[in-house]
């Protein structure tokens, strides 16, 4: 396992940079009376954009479900794909903390602390395939421009224009995750866990079909 201090701290700084970025949207949104969910995916995909361009050369996943994928296809080592996830998932926490702390109390609150939610009119099973059919949209971005080598080597700007779609689609049904730990951080550090279920759930089962994918070609 070559440097794996290295690639804690790329993973670890690019979902930190996604969660306080995404996370400062939302605040934003709310507190200047509703700026819309472009911003607010526009944010996302844009700070995903920069720091999987920044980080690539060293890791570049930013996102357990697109660990998960390397693992499943064999790309990645599962003691490595632990360290990835473990920066990936302090990273978030750390990030949903400082928005918590720099922010004003009433702002970070109205907004519940960013976390994810399901709208009332959704079943968890709706949710959760939901998840997984933006996760799977994402993932299949992933392989083809960073992963494959034959693929346009355009640096993070594809994956982040498909979180930024992906959040515009589904961003008022639950929230537009398609990453776990994006959820996972601020549900942490509010106590409220409330749908991770879906956000683990969703994008994990979507590698079932990234390893098929994988198997038949």
């Amino acid at each position: 396992m070559k440097d794996p201090w290295r690639h804690f701290a790329a993973e670890f700084v690019g979902v930190f940079a996604l969660t306080f970025v995404g996370g400062g949207a939302i605040i934003a949104s709310q507190s200047m009376g509703g700026i819309g969910l472009l911003a607010v995916a526009l944010a996302h995909g844009i700070a995903l954009a920069i720091m999987v361009s920044a980080t690539m050369h060293i890791s570049g996943h930013i996102n357990p479900a697109v660990t998960i994928g390397f693992l499943v296809t064999r790309r990645i080592e599962p003691m490595m794909a632990g360290v990835y996830i473990v920066a990936q998932l302090l990273g978030a926490v750390a990030a949903a903390a400082a928005l918590k702390f720099l922010f004003p109390p009433d702002q970070f609150l109205a907004v519940h602390g960013t976390i994810q939610e399901i709208a009332a009119n959704v079943t968890t099973a709706q949710a959760v395939f939901l998840e997984a059919i933006a996760t799977f949209f994402l993932t299949f971005v992933v392989f083809g421009t960073a992963v494959d080598p034959r693929g346009p080597k355009i640096g993070g700007l594809a994956i982040g224009f498909t979180i930024t779609a992906g959040i515009l689609a589904i961003g008022p049904l639950t929230g537009g995750s398609m990453n776990p730990a994006r959820s996972f951080g601020p549900a942490f550090v509010t106590g409220n866990f409330y749908g991770q279920f879906v956000y683990w759930v969703g994008p994990i089962l979507d590698q079932l079909v990234v390893r098929f994918h994988h198997d038949e070609s």
